[in-house]
C-alpha cells in the first residue's frame, strides 16, 4: 500500500512570500485611496434603492446613484438647471421640435437607443446605462426621451424620491421621433374628440362616472337573446368549423333512419321485458366505468342493442351475451384501444365463451348491415352544452355533468325511446339549466336556433327526465349504477343535487 508524502514549505520561503504579499497589498491600498480621494461623495439617505442604478456620465468619470433623497431635491434642481443649459448646446444633442414644450421631456446623454415597444423596466434600464457588472452599452451619441410615466423632474416627484443626474435638464429638452406628446394647447381638441366619441357611443355622464356602460345583468340578457356563431374556430381541424352546420343537419336527418322501434317489447319480444332491459343497461354502465370507456361508446352500444331487439326475438338467457357483444362492437368503433374479447368474457364471469361472443358479434353486424354510424344523444348533447355555456361568463362544469347524468338516465327507460336523440339532448340541457339556476329562464333564442326546438316542444320529454331524476328507475334498488357514478367527486356530485318537486308551466312558454 503506497502513501503519498506531503511536502511542506520551509519557514524561510514562507516569510519571503509573506513579505512580498504585504508589499503588493500596500500598493493596492494606496491605489484605492488615491482613487477614492478623486471620487465624489455618494448621496446619503437613498430611499429608492431598487432603482438606484449607476450612470456613466462621461468617459472615465465615476458613477453615482441616480436616486437622491427628497431633502436634497431643491439644491439638486438649481445645480441641474445650471448644468443642463451647457449640455443642451453641446454637439451630441439635437434641437427639439418647436411644438414640443421643454418641460415635458428629459434628455439622457450617453445612453442606449430604445424602441417604442420596450416596457417600463427596459426603458429605465436603458436610461440608467451600464450596470454594476461592468457591461457597457454601445457608445451611441443619441438622446432618449423619457415618457410621461417616467417624468423624473424634481417638481413631479413621487414616493419622496426622484431620479436625477447633474447633466439632466428640466427646461430645455429633446424629443425622439418615436414619441408624440400633446401640449396644453391641444386640450380643447382632445375634449372635443371625447365628446364626439361619447355622443356616437351614446355614453352618458352618469355611466362614465359609474365606470361601466351597462349593468352585467343587462349584458348577459342581451347576450342570451342574440345568436352568436359558435363555429368560429377554423384553425383547429377537430371542430370542422366550416362544415359543422351541415354535419348536424345530416345527423338530424339520419337519427330518424337509425332509430329503434318504440314498441318492440310488445310486438317482437316475448321472453324479456322493459325491466330486464333496464338491468342490462345498468350493468353496461358498470362495464364502461370498469374499462374507462368513452360515454359515446355506451350510448352507441345501447343503440345497437335496441335496434337488434327491434327485429329479432331474444331469449333472456342470452340477453347478457347480446349486451356484451354490442358494447364490444361499440368499443371497436369508438375507442383507440378497445378491450380484448377475453376481457368481455371475463366481465360476464365466463358465463359465455369466446366463440359465443364472436358468434353473437357476427349476428349483430349482419343484422345491422354494418351500419355502425348512428347519431346518439351524446352527439347532440356535446353541441347543445357548448351553446348553453355561451350565456355565462364562466363555464359551469356542473351544467355539463348534470346534462350527461340526465341523458344516461334516459337510456334505462324504455318509454324514452319515443323521443329522438336530439330532443332528449335538448331536454337534458333545458332541465339541467333549470335545476342549477331555477330563477333564470332556461331557454333562449340562441338555444332555439342551434337545437331547432321551441321550449313548448320540450315539455313532455323534460317532465319524463324530471321524473327519472327525482325517482330513479321506478325506485328500483337494483338499478343504481348511473346514480352512483354521478355521485362521485369527479362528476361534481350532480346526482345528489336537490331538484324542485315540479316544473312550472311558464318556463315552457316560447
Amino acid at each position: 500500500m503506497f502513501t503519498r508524502s506531503r511536502r511542506f514549505p520551509s519557514s524561510s520561503s514562507s516569510s519571503d512570500k509573506n513579505s512580498d504579499n504585504s508589499v503588493s497589498n500596500k500598493k493596492v491600498i494606496n491605489a484605492v485611496k488615491t482613487r477614492l480621494t478623486k471620487k465624489r461623495p455618494a448621496l446619503a439617505e437613498v430611499t429608492n434603492n431598487k432603482n438606484a442604478s449607476l450612470v456613466k456620465t462621461s468617459v472615465g468619470a465615476p458613477s453615482k446613484p441616480m436616486v437622491p433623497c427628497a431633502s436634497k431635491t431643491a439644491k439638486t434642481k438649481k445645480d441641474s438647471i445650471a448644468s443642463s443649459k451647457k449640455n443642451v448646446t453641446s454637439k451630441n444633442t439635437l434641437q427639439p421640435p418647436l411644438r414640443v414644450k421643454s418641460s415635458e421631456l428629459v434628455p439622457v446623454n450617453e445612453a442606449c437607443l430604445t424602441k417604442t415597444s420596450e416596457t417600463k423596466s427596459e426603458v429605465q434600464a436603458s436610461i440608467a446605462g451600464p450596470s454594476n457588472d461592468g457591461a457597457v452599452c454601445p457608445d451611441f451619441k443619441s438622446v432618449v426621451c423619457a415618457p410621461r410615466w417616467m417624468d423624473i423632474s424634481p417638481s413631479n416627484t413621487f414616493s419622496g424620491s426622484v431620479s436625477l443626474d447633474e447633466s439632466m435638464s428640466t427646461n430645455d429638452s429633446l424629443m425622439s421621433p418615436e414619441f408624440k406628446y400633446t401640449g396644453n394647447d391641444d386640450v380643447a381638441s382632445i375634449k372635443s374628440i371625447e365628446n364626439r366619441t361619447s355622443n356616437i357611443l351614446n355614453i352618458s355622464d352618469s355611466s362614465k362616472m359609474a365606470g361601466r356602460i351597462q349593468d352585467i345583468d343587462t349584458i348577459l340578457k342581451s347576450k342570451a337573446n342574440e345568436v352568436v356563431d359558435i363555429d368560429c374556430n377554423f384553425k383547429d381541424p377537430r371542430f370542422c368549423a366550416s362544415i359543422a352546420n351541415e354535419i348536424y343537419e345530416n345527423l338530424r336527418v339520419s337519427e330518424k333512419n337509425k332509430r329503434p322501434s318504440i314498441d318492440f317489447m310488445e310486438k317482437i319480444q316475448t321472453d324479456i321485458n322493459a325491466g330486464m332491459r333496464a338491468m342490462l343497461i345498468d350493468w353496461l354502465v358498470e362495464v364502461a366505468e370498469e374499462y374507462r370507456l368513452l360515454p359515446d361508446t355506451l350510448f352507441l352500444a345501447v343503440n345497437y342493442l335496441d335496434r337488434y331487439l327491434s327485429g329479432k326475438a331474444m331469449n333472456r338467457q342470452r340477453l347478457q351475451l347480446l349486451g356484451v357483444s354490442c358494447i364490444m362492437i361499440a368499443a371497436k368503433y369508438e375507442e383507440i384501444c378497445s378491450p380484448k374479447v377475453e376481457e368481455f368474457c371475463y366481465v360476464t364471469d365466463n358465463t359465455y365463451s369466446k366463440e359465443q361472443v364472436l358468434e353473437m358479434e357476427s349476428s349483430v353486424l349482419n343484422f345491422l348491415k354494418f351500419e355502425m354510424t348512428a347519431p346518439t344523444t351524446r352527439c347532440f348533447l356535446r353541441r347543445f352544452i357548448t351553446v348553453a355555456q355561451q350565456t355565462y361568463e364562466v363555464p359551469l362544469m356542473q351544467l355539463e355533468y348534470l346534462a350527461d347524468y340526465l341523458a344516461e338516465l334516459s337510456l334505462i327507460e324504455y318509454d324514452m325511446l319515443k323521443y329522438t336523440p336530439s330532443l332528449i339532448a335538448a331536454s337534458a340541457t333545458f332541465l339541467a339549466k333549470y335545476i342549477l339556476l331555477p330563477m333564470e329562464k332556461p331557454w333562449n333564442s340562441m338555444l332555439r336556433h342551434y337545437t331547432g326546438y321551441q321550449a313548448s316542444e320540450l315539455c313532455e320529454c323534460v317532465k319524463g327526465l324530471h321524473f327519472l331524476y327525482c325517482n330513479g328507475y321506478h325506485n328500483s334498488p337494483s338499478i343504481t349504477a348511473i346514480r352512483e357514478k354521478y355521485s362521485q367527486h369527479k362528476f361534481k356530485f350532480v346526482a345528489k343535487k336537490n331538484c324542485p318537486p315540479s316544473i312550472p308551466v311558464e318556463v315552457f312558454h316560447n
